[in-house]
């Protein structure tokens, strides 16, 4: 074996393992970015993320969907149902009123 033999050997292991990195970061891609942002079907994404390598264009709709479909805050919905209990007390109040006005 020559100098250019182990070179060229190095290189392809290099090559490997390079391909074999880019694999595993595409794959886990969509269920990383799904768990950061918080997506209510974060597991379910991930797992698409991986079953799709072998068709591309569906690996494209797992990383779409890690960011569509984001969950409401907890404190939007808190805030929003505080807003209708406002609105229906004062609706409440208001058929009270007219009530009495009868």
């Amino acid at each position: 074996m020559t100098g250019y033999d182990v070179f060229a050997i190095i290189v392809l292991l290099v090559l490997a393992a390079s391909a074999l990195a880019v694999v595993l970061i595409i794959g886990g891609l969509p269920g990383h970015v799904a768990r950061g942002r918080q997506h209510p079907y974060a597991q379910a994404v991930g797992i698409a993320g991986w079953i799709t390598l072998v068709f591309p264009p569906l690996w494209l709709v797992a990383l779409v969907w890690a960011y569509v479909d984001l969950p409401r805050r907890e404190s939007a919905r808190q805030s929003e149902l505080d807003d209708l209990r406002r609105r229906l007390v004062a609706v409440e109040g208001a058929l009270r009123v007219r009530e009495a006005a009868e």
